[in-house]
């Protein structure tokens, strides 16, 4: 797939508290077209320490309004200046990278099960499956309430499932123990999950167990973007792989978890 090396645009900002801001991108031309799972790589001028680019899922691609939605949770200094962005600020970035999640088949129910600021990918792929009929559910985990800040992003695309540890929304727990995948596991045919990396292998061992296929997306540090810096590795069942050329996206069967 052809990338591209464009200065986007600032056009809208939504900061939900000092940790999370969501952005929106655009250009003077259209832009390239994007799938569920892929990534980009964002040049962060002015930060002293920040070297290299930062790797932020697509969120959502509004190809009407031609724009490019990144989720952003400040986690170091690079982060930090994503959030300072204003709108009109042109920032450079690396475009469309990784491959994707597959494509649903008409009738599956589908979960897709997100942790952390790895729910960003889940809501793209949940817009794609409500194209195709299908009905997306989302299982959504988080430490609070405070850190499920676009949760009425999702509720407008499907069923959504949410836990919290402290038990301020949703279930209390973690999003592999929630009461749709334990008591739904018969009746689940794909899971695609994104999170943290034990989050995930206790998803995928979920899937593993109930027969269910399941993709995860996986979020090593892609300094790069195109398997150059070999910083991305993960071992899998044919030998190491970048994950941000062979992935993000991976079938868990084919990780060694």
């Amino acid at each position: 797939m052809k990338k591209f090396l464009l200065d986007l645009k600032v056009v809208e900002k939504q900061c939900w508290n000092d940790k999370y801001v969501l952005l929106g991108f655009s250009h003077d031309e259209k832009l390239p077209s994007m799938f569920p799972g892929q990534f980009v790589e964002v040049r962060v001028d002015n930060a002293p320490n920040t070297f290299l680019r930062r790797p932020i899922s697509v969120y959502n691609l509004d190809v009407e309004k031609n724009i490019l939605w990144l989720y952003v949770q400040v986690v170091g200094e690079g982060t930090r200046k994503m959030y300072e962005y204003e709108v009109g600020d042109v920032v450079n970035m690396l475009l469309p990278l990784g491959n994707q999640f597959s494509v649903a088949q008409t009738g599956e129910k589908v979960a897709l099960v997100g942790g952390g600021v790895g729910v960003a990918p889940m809501l793209y792929y949940g817009i794609k499956l409500k194209e195709q009929g299908i009905i997306p559910h989302f299982v959504l985990g988080a430490r609070s309430a405070k850190d499920l800040v676009t949760i009425e992003d999702f509720k407008k695309v499907g069923e959504v499932y949410v836990t919290t540890e402290d038990a301020s929304l949703g279930e209390k727990g973690y999003v592999i123990d929630h009461s749709f995948l334990q008591n739904g596991k018969n009746d689940i045919d794909r899971i695609v999950t994104c999170g943290p990396d034990p989050m995930m292998r206790a998803v995928g061992k979920f899937a593993k167990e109930n027969g269910i296929l399941c993709e995860a997306s996986l979020e090593n540090h892609m300094a790069c973007g195109f398997g150059v810096c070999l910083c991305c590795v993960t071992p899998t069942t044919e030998g190491h792989k970048c994950v941000c050329t062979d992935g993000p996206v991976f079938n868990v069967k084919d990780l060694d978890w």
